[in-house]
């Protein structure tokens, strides 16, 4: 069942779920089957990115960001991420993808995607970076105006350290990929 399998069971089983809560979890069941596997015979790289973005639309689509989005014409848009693997995920083994909203500052939103073998031990942990991008206004929205829209009132934890160190990093390889 490649993406859109799985795409497919998360939209139909969101409800189920129910709505997401800020400061919340997503959490998502997969097995890794032979699509998904490298010469290794374990996840792919690559695939750990596509089921981060399961977890991630999972989180849009329960917070009533989607709906928001499609309603004034807005696109969310990664900005960028980090990975690391620390255990492998074999063949036919079960595992969580568990999706967080980690903090925002300004535009930009710092989510995580960890990897949860069966023993609860984490296979791997992906760092990311987001926004809401407004085509007509021609800006990122401030993601305190999204938080109030989707009817949250929230203030956001101040970033830890490694969070900056990240966002530090993204923005000087962005800087580095415009020249």
């Amino acid at each position: 069942m490649y993406v859109w399998g799985r795409m497919a069971r998360m939209v139909l089983t969101a409800r189920s779920r129910g709505p997401y809560r800020m400061n919340g979890e997503s959490r998502l069941s997969f097995r890794c089957l032979p699509s998904d596997i490298d010469t290794n015979l374990h996840l792919n790289n690559a695939r750990y990115m596509m089921l981060a973005d399961v977890g991630r639309i999972d989180i849009f689509l329960r917070s009533g960001l989607i709906k928001l989005a499609r309603a004034r014409r807005w696109a969310p848009m990664m900005g960028g991420l980090q990975s690391v693997y620390i255990r492998e995920i074999k063949l036919w083994k079960r595992f969580e993808v568990v999706s967080t909203v980690d903090t925002w500052e300004g535009t930009q939103v710092i989510g995580s995607h960890r990897f949860v073998l069966e023993d609860g031990q984490t296979a791997a942990l992906v760092m990311t970076t987001a926004g809401i991008y407004d085509p007509a206004a021609r800006r990122f929205v401030p993601i305190n105006e999204i938080v109030r829209l989707i009817g949250r009132d929230i203030t956001p934890r101040p970033p830890t350290e490694e969070e900056r160190i990240f966002m530090a990093s993204h923005a000087g390889l962005r800087a580095l990929a415009k020249r």
